[in-house]
């Protein structure tokens, strides 16, 4: 489901960019890193909240202390791409605890999944258990992450014409 584009103005964007590095900051805090009063502040995250653009406030938990140090990067290909299919094969991968991530994707693999596992074994566990018993499977193609090199969770805010805060374009006529 695509969510229209929210409109941001410069202040929006701070809040957001604030609160995606610290969910626990408060009120006071955030409204003078951006140069508010605590009223308005608390006006625009509210706005923002309605809005859908910000939508929740979690802890981040550290997957390997968690006892799940592996990802597992699993390629589903089903029988039939029918709508019925489809979503029959959504609601049974929605009650795996160990699926982090399931993708709709173009190409030769239907899905794409991120598992979180302790180690090789207990992904066989998973792979007999789970995923093999999910409706219309026809593959399964597992590839075990070696190493994290890149993990976000600050989503970059786009700035009036499409540039991000980390990405900037220039708008300057020579």
């Amino acid at each position: 489901m695509t969510q229209e584009y929210v409109e941001l103005d410069r202040i929006d964007r701070a809040i957001l960019h604030e609160l995606q590095l610290d969910a626990k900051l408060s009120n006071q805090s955030l409204a003078g890193t951006v140069n508010l009063s605590e009223s308005a502040c608390l006006r625009r995250v509210r706005r923002l909240e309605a809005s859908g653009m910000l939508r929740g406030y979690v802890g981040l938990v550290d997957q390997s202390m968690a006892g799940y140090p592996d990802n597992v990067f699993v390629q589903i290909t089903l029988t039939s791409q029918q709508q019925d299919d489809l979503a029959a094969f959504e609601a049974a991968v929605s009650e795996i605890p160990e699926v982090m991530e399931c993708y709709l994707m173009s190409g030769a693999a239907d899905y794409i999944l991120r598992v979180i596992v302790e180690d090789a074994r207990d992904y066989e566990r998973v792979h007999s258990q789970w995923l093999t018993r999910l409706p219309g499977v026809a593959r399964v193609n597992s590839n075990f992450a070696l190493r994290t090199v890149i993990k976000k969770t600050e989503i970059p805010i786009r700035r009036p014409g499409g540039a991000s805060r980390s990405g900037e374009r220039s708008h300057r006529r020579a």
